[in-house]
């Protein structure tokens, strides 16, 4: 069989089955699609956490301004206000937007990251993963694990729908990226194969439709606060999944839906800032300030 092919029925029946830690499942998995070792895949693993957690811990270092053409440091600001002041949604939750937040702004100043799946979505697996590690004192052996598990999810939307915000909009981009860090996190919770698909699922229902509509172009806004949203939506759908409320519609008929819907957008709603928040008068006039009044007239062609 092709495992490329494989869903993620196929994935929960073979791993039950065998009576197998879904991580060996997708370490095997890993092995067959790249040719590479055990070893060279957990080097690999070992350099992204490390990697994410760089870029997070730059994004919120006071001294360090991570600034692009739109945003900075809200990041840093957020866990500022948190010193002083009680939080509206949790600790929790407050730390995963200000890490998500961080890392975005981390790539708006060309700063070193892990694109994952995509840029654009950059900030929600890393401020999930590291906010849960945290939370719950988690090795970072697990850590990986759970990186392995995440991308196991992603694969399996790449390669039967899309994780591309030119082809399917934003919710193929964050609402991907929530999906793997959601089923990351109820991996290492140690929550069933079920649970991690249904996770998976809930977190593209919840951002189904969400469209990409990037101002001047750039990956900053609304791409940044996006990534938040992500990365909360990845908790709240872990959290349900982990109580064993089940997603209505499978994983694969929801990757499936998504994928439908990202071809019914217009392109003007698929990364080509024609639309959406990108043709708002505020919008326009970012445009205007960074690129100049020609590239907005081009884009209203």
């Amino acid at each position: 069989m092709d495992i490329k092919k494989n869903r993620a029925v196929d994935i929960i029946s073979e791993v039950e089955q065998c009576k197998q830690d879904i991580y060996f499942y997708a370490l095997e998995r890993e092995k067959n699609l790249t040719g590479k070792s055990e070893v060279e895949i957990r080097e690999y693993l070992i350099t992204v956490l490390q990697v994410m957690k760089a870029a997070i811990a730059k994004g919120l270092d006071p001294m360090i301004e991570t600034k692009g053409k739109i945003i900075d440091n809200n990041g840093m600001k957020l866990a500022e206000y948190a010193t002083s002041h009680i939080s509206v949604s949790g600790k929790t939750m407050r730390k995963a937007i200000s890490y998500a937040l961080a890392m975005m702004e981390v790539n708006a100043s060309m700063g070193k990251i892990v694109a994952s799946p995509t840029a654009g979505s950059c900030g929600v697996l890393p401020a999930v993963l590291l906010t849960i590690q945290e939370r719950f004192n988690i090795e970072d052996e697990m850590v990986y694990r759970g990186l392995l598990v995440a991308n196991l999810v992603g694969e399996i939307i790449a390669h039967h729908a899309t994780l591309s915000g030119a082809q399917g909009g934003c919710q193929a981009e964050v609402g991907s990226a929530s999906a793997m860090a959601s089923a990351s996190v109820v991996y290492m919770l140690n929550g069933s194969q079920q649970q991690i698909f249904d996770a998976a699922a809930m977190c593209l229902k919840n951002l189904m439709g969400l469209v990409c509509d990037p101002i001047a172009g750039l990956v900053e806004s609304p791409c940044a606060k996006r990534n938040t949203i992500g990365a909360a939506n990845a908790l709240i759908c872990a959290e349900m999944a982990l109580a064993d409320i089940p997603s209505i519609v499978p994983f694969d008929e929801v990757v499936d839906a998504m994928f439908r819907v990202g071809k019914a957008l217009p392109p003007s709603l698929k990364e080509t800032s024609q639309g959406g928040l990108a043709t708002t008068a505020t919008g326009k006039a970012l445009n205007d300030k960074i690129f100049g009044r020609c590239s907005i007239q081009k884009n209203e062609g």
